[in-house]
């Protein structure tokens, strides 16, 4: 069955970074979207970053040129890079697999599949 596990997670200062992995088993070949979301208490869960077959991107507004999305084809892995993290990015951060017929959007409906969560921590 498909599984993607989180890791990276952990505690920094504001303006302080942390990398994020996801690593994916058994994933259909035809899915062709992969992502990042994220849950804080009392929030619904939002979509921070996605990356297509072809590499286009697309980032919520909130981390827009802070953090970067990038993947792994030969390691099977997916990568997000935080930088200058802000205390509202406290949350859990969570991967996620789908597949869309044009641009993968940050739009949970698309993600079949998802990973436990890693927790993030940003003190100011």
């Amino acid at each position: 069955q498909v599984r993607v596990v989180e890791s990276g997670g952990g505690s920094v200062q504001a303006g302080g970074s942390l990398r994020l992995s996801c690593a994916a088993f058994q994933m259909p070949s035809s899915f062709n979207c992969l992502g990042w979301f994220r849950l804080a208490p009392g929030k619904q869960r939002e979509g921070v970053a996605a990356i297509d077959t072809y590499g286009s991107t697309r980032y919520a507004d909130s981390v827009k040129g802070r953090f970067t999305i990038s993947k792994d084809n030969a390691k099977n892995t997916l990568y997000l890079e935080m930088n200058s993290l802000k205390p509202e990015d406290t949350a859990m951060y969570y991967c996620a697999a789908g597949n869309h017929y044009s641009s993968c959007p940050l739009s949970e409906p698309t993600y079949g599949y998802w990973g436990q969560g890693t927790q993030v921590t940003a003190s100011s």
